[in-house]
């Protein structure tokens, strides 16, 4: 009998070491001891949390290893209960970690599993300890600023009765954007030892000894006392990451603004010999409604969510900003856009409260590892404590203002969307829309731009008063890009979803964000799925009433490089009914003809993404037709004016085909009025992202002053001079269909 020993993830001869080989019943009897369960299976990328390895009988007198990525070894233990721990290690990435583990001292590693390392600011603030009143500790020493400073945090968090606090500082080194550019946590010095671990310390800081004090961005670490000082990957409780006001040295205590000052000053000299990110950066959305629609680029800014009360501290006056998901080619920028409550971007040539680019993306970029990819860090360094240099401990905003405009959105080009919902109704990224009722799996969007692929599974669905009339509507789908990890969204009969990370159901009870192999997932708290790839196109599904439903996001550089149900991308709705060998049929083809054309899109098992792992799947999706010809579904639903059904329907769809279609087939109000609103969301989307003209930021003319900070279609801009300047040139411009205000340049 074969063995899951060193195989995890194999199918062997005899039995299989795959995820799937539990619903499939076809494991190796060892599988469960080899292939690791652990909990909780997420945690900080600064490490020194211990997980749980959940399905191991490992004696008590074993000696454990872990080992993560093949490389970096932290201790495990076994505890009096015979249950097996690790410890997570610092690591300079996120994403899900292999590790193994050994239990003789590190000969062998027979046992496997993954780590999820998190973004430190993604972690629960609970999983941290609190540095009570932030602000005070970094803008200690700064004008009424001083006091005692409180550290709070969970006790039970570390299994020792005395623990120790240590101060660690973040440094890269070497030369920028060359390959001796490396990143490193230190640990500094111990700021207390040997005290009681009862989850609370307070203390009078003490400019910092020796040359300690020059370091200003940092994080602290409490461990227990029994471990030595600055010891790597052990039980850890660190802080949030922050500027080090309360230990820079007596300089900066006697005069904090002449300090900072210096300091903004240095960076911004710095800065000039820095090559240019903005050139590569991409632009902002014009508009709120833009930028929010546009999710397989943009994201929430944790930092000002309009969903979350907009409480926007470095950006007074914004309502909302996003980021840009994705970071730069070239130099790992990244790119920040705030609206304020009309909707209009805040540029930060008119208010300090605009958004300002990143040279260093916040959530970091694969491959991570070193500056500038750093998660959250490598930011910190070069667009944060910046910020604090020049703008909060001094008064030299201007200056950083400068290197960090705000982009407008002069250049930016929204995506089009595609969707597909209910008794499965299609519409395509050029506004076409059909109902195909096909029953079996299908590409609906395939591009050779970046071996982008979606499939959809059409399944029967049965409705408690139907009339057992053919409904068939999406069960699952699964994407790809390039050769990223393969995401599958499935419909359960429960009608909660289940997502798939490369045939492994995934988990979003500890991370509703994860940073994977080509793409970022999403789960917001009500089930709605976004898969972000990283050429920029994006997937939202979400379950509504029996049927899942779908948009796909393409930027415009997929423009004439899509086929499958979705069609041809490229403005055009004549040729969307593309058939895999370029054939075209008429846009007026009859129901039976669509359904000949969805035919042609279905997909063949050596190129299917989808998951087969129950008997059901396997026997009528696998070894089955890929699409059933011999389902007949019904084209025309008939509408009998005697039935009450009919009344109601009236009422509740109004001339929505598509509620009334589904309300005929199903005889459940309730899905029509899913697909009613799946209807609605998809025309609701389609508007938000029309193009917007943007003429681009006008300047106040020198000795003079302007009135409005709106540069779309339609804006008008008025100058005034000041008191003894006369105006000559335009007294107020406004922005034409062309992209270029009417009028001249006004002087005083």
């Amino acid at each position: 009998q074969d063995s899951c020993s060193h195989q995890c993830g194999e199918l062997l001869g005899t039995c299989s070491c795959q995820v799937t080989c539990q619903s499939l019943g076809i494991c190796c009897p060892d599988y469960k001891e080899f292939c690791l369960q652990i909990s909780p299976y997420s945690g900080s990328l600064m490490g020194g949390k211990v997980f749980l390895i959940e399905n191991t009988a490992l004696n008590a007198s074993s000696v454990l290893t872990c080992r993560f990525k093949q490389n970096i070894k932290t201790s495990g233990y076994v505890a009096k209960d015979g249950k097996a721990h690790c410890i997570s290690p610092l690591l300079y990435e996120t994403g899900f970690i292999p590790f193994e583990v050994s239990t003789d001292d590190g000969l062998t590693f027979p046992y496997s599993g993954t780590w999820l390392s998190v973004h430190h600011s993604k972690i629960s603030d609970g999983e941290k300890c609190t540095l009570v009143n932030e602000t005070k500790w970094q803008y200690y020493g700064t004008p009424n600023t001083d006091g005692n400073l409180t550290l709070t945090w969970t006790h039970q968090a570390l299994a020792a009765t005395r623990i120790n606090i240590e101060v660690w500082g973040y440094q890269e080194t070497g030369d920028s954007y060359s390959e001796n550019w490396l990143a490193e946590w230190k640990y500094l010095y111990t700021l207390a030892r040997e005290i009681p671990n009862i989850g609370k310390f307070s203390f009078i800081p003490v400019p910092a000894k020796g040359n300690y004090s020059t370091w200003d961005f940092g994080i602290l670490r409490i461990t227990p006392s029994s471990y030595s000082d600055g010891q790597s990957n052990i039980p850890s409780v660190w802080s949030r990451e922050h500027a080090l006001a309360w230990h820079l040295g007596k300089d900066f205590r006697n005069d904090p603004n002449a300090w900072a000052t210096a300091k903004c000053m240095e960076w911004d000299r710095k800065e000039e010999k820095l090559p240019n990110f903005m050139e590569e950066i991409i632009d902002c959305p014009c508009t709120l409604a833009q930028a929010r629609a546009d999710t397989g680029r943009f994201h929430t800014d944790y930092g000002c969510d309009i969903e979350k009360g907009s409480v926007c501290t470095y950006h007074p006056g914004a309502v909302h900003c996003v980021r840009a998901i994705q970071a730069s080619p070239q130099y790992a920028a990244g790119q920040q856009c705030c609206y304020d409550s009309t909707g209009s971007q805040i540029l930060t040539y008119d208010s300090t409260a605009g958004s300002t680019p990143d040279r260093g993306h916040d959530w970091g970029s694969p491959p991570f590892m070193k500056p500038p990819r750093i998660p959250g860090f490598s930011h910190w360094l070069y667009d944060v404590i910046s910020f604090y240099y020049c703008c909060l401990w001094s008064d030299n905003c201007h200056f950083y203002m400068k290197k960090r405009p705000s982009s407008d959105c002069r250049m930016y080009h929204p995506p089009r969307a595609a969707s597909a919902f209910g008794d499965p109704h299609f519409f395509t990224f050029d506004g076409l829309n059909f109902t195909f009722k096909g029953q079996g799996e299908y590409t609906l969007v395939e591009s050779d731009l970046t071996s982008l692929r979606v499939q959809g599974r059409t399944q029967q669905a049965h409705f408690p008063n139907g009339t057992g009339a053919q409904v068939t509507g999406l069960s699952a789908v699964a994407m790809q890009e390039n050769n990223s990890d393969v995401i599958e969204v499935r419909y359960l009969e429960d009608l909660n979803l289940e997502v798939l990370l490369n045939q492994k159901i995934v988990s979003f009870s500890e991370q509703s964000w994860m940073d994977l192999k080509g793409l970022f997932l999403h789960s917001t708290a009500d089930q709605n799925i976004t898969v972000m790839f990283s050429s920029g196109s994006g997937v939202e599904i979400r379950g509504s009433g029996g049927f899942l439903t779908l948009t796909v996001l393409l930027p415009e550089k997929f423009m004439n490089h899509t086929q499958g149900l979705f069609g041809v991308m490229n403005g055009n709705t004549e040729d969307e009914y593309t058939f895999k060998n370029k054939t075209t049929m008429s846009v007026h083809a009859s129901p039976h003809q669509l359904f000949e054309f969805g035919a042609n899109w279905a997909v063949e098992n050596g190129t299917s993404l989808f998951t087969y792992d129950t008997e059901f799947l396997l026997n009528n999706f696998f070894y089955g037709e890929k699409h059933n010809a011999s389902f007949q579904p019904v084209f025309f639903p008939y509408e009998d004016p005697a039935d009450p059904l009919v009344k109601e329907m009236v009422l509740l769809c109004g001339s929505d085909p598509f509620c009334r279609f589904d309300v005929l087939t199903t005889r459940s109000l309730q899905v029509g009025s899913s697909t009613r609103l799946s209807h609605q969301n998809h025309k609701l989307l389609v508007e938000n992202l029309e193009p917007v003209i943007s003429c681009g930021w006008l300047d106040h003319p020198t000795n003079g002053r302007k009135n409005g900070t709106t540069y779309l279609l339609g804006s008008t801009i008025s100058f005034i001079c000041n008191q003894g300047y006369e105006l000559t040139g335009s007294k107020e411009r406004t922005c034409q269909v062309t992209g270029a205000w009417s009028g001249d340049t006004p002087s005083c």
